[in-house]
């Protein structure tokens, strides 16, 4: 072996190290709830740039996404955080630029890790930010005109990197289900799971809002993880807002909610 191949093996060791350094350090920061995580979202006008699409994005304020912010704060006041605020939304620009195209579900474990690459560097060269991303939660939401029938692509969010990429309907209609498509996204990025199966049924128990309800169907309400109320073991209905969400016992525990000393009160 060359010289040459040996500094760039060490040079390649030495970048990994560092990466890997830091996105623990990202981890441990970002879920340590000392502090409000700040959140920004950034809209992308993806279908073309319909001109529909273009209005409904310039007319959108902080206000459509404050209950993302008090369903947090809500469900937080069932586990001893620091922070009162878990989380603190605010509006970055709109981007023009279009993020790479996500993988489909079935294009393999490789194909995911590749794209998630080429995406936090799109994320990094499109919103650099100088302060710091410890605490700093990107989510990209890519607007779609709402027309019946139509189908999204399924959003996704990272926990490496504290990026998210969401599908959303242009509608005013539609704000509410798009938040919880949001906060659903978002504690992807802080380490929750999702708690579905393959037919999208919620899986018991930590799929469900209560699991020790008798009778058990209908919940009153979904798991934010899962984002469906079941009404039985193989059907249910999207939650129409956040307000008919909750934060289970095994999602706080992944975000690092649900300490040694706290208890879980069901809704």
């Amino acid at each position: 072996m060359t010289l040459f191949k040996i500094i760039r093996i060490l040079a390649l060791l030495a970048v990994f190290v560092a990466v890997a350094f830091y996105a623990k350090n990202q981890k441990l920061k970002s879920r340590s709830w000392t502090e409000p995580l700040e959140v920004v979202i950034y809209r992308i006008n993806a279908d073309n740039n319909s001109p529909a699409v273009n209005e409904y994005i310039s007319d959108l304020d902080t206000s459509v996404f404050e209950p993302i912010d008090r369903f947090l704060q809500q469900q937080s006041e069932k586990y001893k955080l620091i922070t009162k605020q878990p989380i603190h939304i605010r509006m970055g620009p709109v981007l023009t630029t279009q993020p790479p195209e996500a993988p489909l579900p079935g294009d393999g474990y490789g194909a995911i890790i590749w794209w998630g690459l080429k995406f936090r560097y799109w994320a990094y060269k499109n919103t650099p930010d100088s302060d710091s991303d410890m605490r700093l939660i990107r989510i990209f939401v890519l607007y779609h005109e709402a027309k019946e029938g139509r189908r999204l692509q399924h959003s996704i969010g990272l926990d490496k990197g504290l990026t998210a990429l969401v599908h959303a309907f242009a509608s005013i209609d539609q704000d509410q289900q798009n938040n919880i498509v949001i906060a659903h996204e978002f504690l992807h990025t802080v380490g929750a799971t999702d708690k579905y199966d393959a037919d999208n049924n919620a899986l018991f128990p930590t799929g469900y809002a209560d699991p020790e309800q008798s009778p058990l169907y209908p919940q009153a309400k979904a798991e934010i993880m899962v984002g469906r109320i079941p009404l039985s073991a193989a059907n249910g209905r999207m939650a129409a807002s956040l307000d008919e969400c909750v934060i289970g016992e095994q999602t706080a525990k992944e975000i690092n909610w649900l300490q040694e000393n706290s208890q879980y009160i069901a809704p």
